[in-house]
């Protein structure tokens, strides 16, 4: 059997076929030093379209249009179902999708000539729906900085979903955003245990780090929420209930979650991972994902693929749903405002 070596900082450790390439090739481990078997940098690599507005039709999607400064995550989430659309690219969605990071380095300039564009119609976009707009490359490109400065200039409402820290760097515009009622952050949780975290989510904000980051946007008025996501069953289903009260507690006052589900490429790694990180558990837990996708790993119809079937499906709705009442979580996320936008041709306000 082939070894497979644990990559500092990665969730991944391997990188599977591409099935859209006829072409693949395999490290030679037997040719790295040990250092080298464990760490891989991160490439970064430049994409300048000229668009950046992507259009989702899902119906179990609550937005229709998303923004995504990057492909591929740093962040490393063993379980992220955004991994095979790395292999669209010509990359994998094992190490690859966590370590060849697209850059859409013009995306603030883009997207600002599609609010001015007079086809353009005011609605929330997404920040970001596929990969985490504040990955740890963030801190250093601002991206997601200067695509906010863009919403902000045109009052366009924005809603924020990330595990990351680093979203506070960027109180100054959201509180000016939050002012006019344009936008809204969630925090993903998906467990309060930070080793269970650093093993499943190598590169994201750790737990405490997370809730002290809904507080500070809570206290800012902004409208924060959290997001379970993904609930595993037989790893951090039973945190449910905890990780609702303490975003509660933190601030949050609306919630949602996610079951896990494993598409494509992303299976093989999430298998290769969870027997790996926890082999005494890796059975369970792989059962009883099947258990809610009727016997496979992911299931590909809309709503219930999010939500799942079967005993455990049903416990994790109710348990969700009995604590969201009672801390205070049962309420809408808030419905953003899009009768302030504005076109600003030129970068000026119109006269009239």
């Amino acid at each position: 059997m082939k070894e497979i070596h644990a990559r500092r900082g990665r969730g991944a450790a391997t990188n599977p076929i591409n099935h859209f390439e006829r072409f693949h090739c395999e490290e030679d481990i037997g040719a790295l030093t040990d250092d080298e078997r464990r760490s891989i940098p991160t490439q970064l690599f430049y994409d300048d379209s000229k668009s950046i507005l992507s259009k989702n039709n899902s119906p179990d999607v609550p937005f229709t249009y998303s923004v995504n400064p990057y492909r591929g995550c740093e962040h490393g989430c063993s379980y992220c179902y955004a991994r095979p659309t790395h292999e669209f690219l010509g990359f994998s969605a094992g190490l690859d999708f966590e370590s060849r990071i697209v850059v859409k380095r013009r995306a603030p300039e883009v997207l600002a000539d599609a609010f001015e564009n007079a086809s353009w119609h005011p609605q929330v976009i997404a920040l970001s729906g596929n990969t985490d707009p504040y990955q740890p490359i963030e801190r250093k490109l601002e991206i997601s900085r200067r695509c906010l400065s863009v919403f902000l200039k045109h009052h366009n409402p924005v809603s924020i979903i990330t595990k990351n820290h680093l979203v506070t760097r960027d109180l100054d515009l959201l509180r000016q955003l939050a002012l006019h009622n344009l936008v809204t952050v969630t925090l993903s949780i998906t467990s309060l245990n930070p080793d269970l975290t650093g093993k499943m989510e190598p590169r994201t904000s750790r737990p405490v780090a997370r809730l002290a980051t809904i507080e500070a946007m809570a206290g800012s008025g902004i409208p924060t929420g959290v997001n379970v996501a993904p609930v595993i069953p037989g790893l951090n289903d039973e945190e449910v209930p905890a990780i609702l009260k303490a975003a509660a507690e933190s601030g949050a006052t609306y919630a949602g979650y996610l079951m896990v589900r494993l598409p494509g490429s992303t299976e093989e790694i999430f298998s290769e991972w969870i027997a790996r990180a926890f082999p005494n558990r890796a059975r369970k837990v792989l059962a009883r994902i099947r258990s809610i996708h009727g016997g496979n790993l992911d299931d590909a119809k809309f709503v219930r693929r999010m939500r799942g079937v079967g005993p455990w499906a049903r416990l994790t709705a109710r348990l969700f749903s009995v604590t969201c009442t009672s801390v205070g979580l049962n309420r809408s996320v808030p419905v953003l405002s899009t009768e302030q936008f504005r076109r600003l041709p030129g970068g000026q306000l119109s006269l009239f």
